[in-house]
C-alpha cells in the first residue's frame, strides 16, 4: 500500500496509507493507532491491513508527527499533538460512516481522546496494551528520584527503553502537556463497545490498567480479554488473530 501525505500549512505533514472499501461494503472503517515512538509499519498494523483488504473492509494507518515517516521532531510532540494527528487524519481521510479505532499502547490513550471528541462516529474501541495516563506511571514508577528532580531542573530525562539501544527522552514539557489530557482521573460516558486485550505478562503497562479503564468507563459496554501469557507486544500469530475476531465482532462479521 503507497504511503499518502497530509499537509497542514504550519504543522508537520503526516504520513499515512488508506485501504479503502470494497464496492458495496458497509462494514465500518478500521484506524490503526500505533503506540510511542512506534510507526505504521508495525507488525499489528500491517497485519490488519491485509485482514481488513481481504474481506473488503476499509483500513486506515498512519504515523504521528515526529514519528515514522511524517515531519516534526519527536522530541517536541506533546500528547496533546499527537491527538489532534489522530483527529486530522481521521477527518481528512474518512468524511462518513462508522469508525472502530484500534489503539496499542500509547494508541489506546489516543483512541479514547479521539472517541471522547468524535463520539458520533465511533462504532467501537479496540485497546491493545492501551496505556492512557501513562505519563503519571513513567513518572511515579520508572523515574528515579534523581531522574525526576533532573526533569524540573534540566527540563529532561533519559529514560531506559526495552526496545532499543536509544533511550526514550522524556522532557518536562511532555510530561506537564499530556495532564491536560488523563482521562483516567474522573468517571467517563459513551455508548459503544470497549474491549480491552492486555497480557498478563506486559512489563509496561500494568494488566491491572485495564481495570482501571473498565472502571473509569463503567457507563458504556467494556469488555477484558486477558491473555496469561501475552507480554506488551501482543504480536504473536494467536495474538494478531485474536484481535483481528474481535475487529469482526465489532464490525458484524
Amino acid at each position: 500500500m503507497s504511503v499518502s501525505l497530509l499537509n497542514r500549512g504550519g504543522k508537520p505533514a503526516l504520513a499515512y496509507a488508506y485501504t479503502p472499501a470494497a464496492p458495496n461494503t458497509t462494514a465500518p472503517l478500521v484506524m490503526f493507532c500505533g503506540g510511542y515512538r512506534s510507526n505504521m509499519n508495525g507488525t499489528k498494523a500491517l497485519y490488519l491491513e491485509t485482514q481488513c483488504a481481504a474481506r473488503g473492509q476499509a483500513y486506515l494507518r498512519f504515523d504521528y508527527s515526529g514519528h515514522g515517516q511524517s515531519g516534526g521532531v519527536f522530541a517536541e510532540g506533546t500528547i496533546g499533538d499527537w491527538a489532534q494527528d489522530s483527529a486530522d487524519i481521521l477527518n481528512a481521510v474518512h468524511s462518513d460512516g462508522p469508525v472502530i479505532l484500534v489503539g496499542s499502547s500509547m494508541g489506546g490513550w489516543m483512541a479514547l481522546l479521539l472517541a471522547l471528541r468524535q463520539t458520533e462516529c465511533i462504532a467501537g474501541i479496540i485497546g491493545i496494551a492501551a496505556a492512557p495516563d501513562f505519563t503519571d506511571d513513567l513518572f511515579a514508577n520508572r523515574l528515579s528520584p534523581a531522574q525526576k528532580l533532573a526533569l524540573f531542573r534540566d527540563g529532561i530525562v533519559h529514560v531506559e527503553n526495552d526496545y532499543s539501544n536509544e533511550p526514550y527522552i522524556f522532557t518536562r514539557r511532555f510530561y506537564e502537556e499530556a495532564q491536560q489530557h488523563r482521562i483516567l482521573d474522573q468517571p467517563r460516558s459513551f455508548n459503544f463497545p470497549l474491549i480491552l486485550i492486555q497480557g498478563k505478562q506486559d512489563a509496561d503497562v500494568d494488566w491491572r490498567t485495564a481495570e482501571t479503564i473498565k472502571q473509569r468507563f463503567e457507563q458504556g459496554p467494556v469488555e477484558i480479554v486477558y491473555i496469561e501469557d501475552g507480554d506488551h507486544r501482543l504480536s504473536r500469530p494467536e495474538d494478531l488473530a485474536l484481535i483481528d475476531k474481535k475487529i469482526r465482532k465489532l464490525s458484524s462479521l
